[in-house]
């Protein structure tokens, strides 16, 4: 009888140590990197210019990845429009203020594209002297994919 109770632990200390080892299985994540940025403006009024970006992003996790967003941010932006400086209008990005990609393999690499992540206004046809500071590009979301 001591040897069957010893075998039955025996047998759930296995199950058990084999349910821990499979719980501590890490799971395959996906993840992106941003490999390129550029800031330029463009004119896109009398006196106002839109700040745009494009860029590449690039899966280098080891499961592929969808439903991907990347957006830019100008932390160093006011939030209220004043001539001769750049400003952000909201909080909330717009569809032309994010660049989605539906899909990215392992070592895969995408181009993306967006605009109007901050604006110009200026009362002379003067463009902006050059960029704002604390420019950003960030992968707002993504879904990784099963194996």
């Amino acid at each position: 009888m001591k040897s069957y109770i010893r075998f039955v632990s025996l047998i759930i200390s296995l199950i058990l140590l084999i349910a821990c080892l499979d719980s501590c299985h890490e799971k395959k994540q996906g993840k992106l990197a941003v490999t390129e940025k550029n800031f330029s403006f463009t004119k896109d009024g009398k006196f106002s210019y839109t700040l745009d970006v494009t860029g590449k992003i690039k899966n280098v996790g080891d499961v592929a990845v969808k439903n991907i967003i990347v957006t830019g941010y100008c932390r160093s932006c006011k939030e209220v429009m004043v001539s001769n400086t750049w400003y952000v209008t909201q909080v909330v990005k717009r569809t032309e203020q994010e660049a989605p990609i539906s899909y990215l393999g392992p070592g895969e690499e995408k181009d993306y594209h967006f605009s109007g992540i901050a604006y110009y206004y200026s009362q002379s046809s003067e463009p902006p002297q050059g960029l704002p500071e604390k420019l950003e590009v960030v992968v707002e979301s993504f879904e990784t994919m099963e194996e």
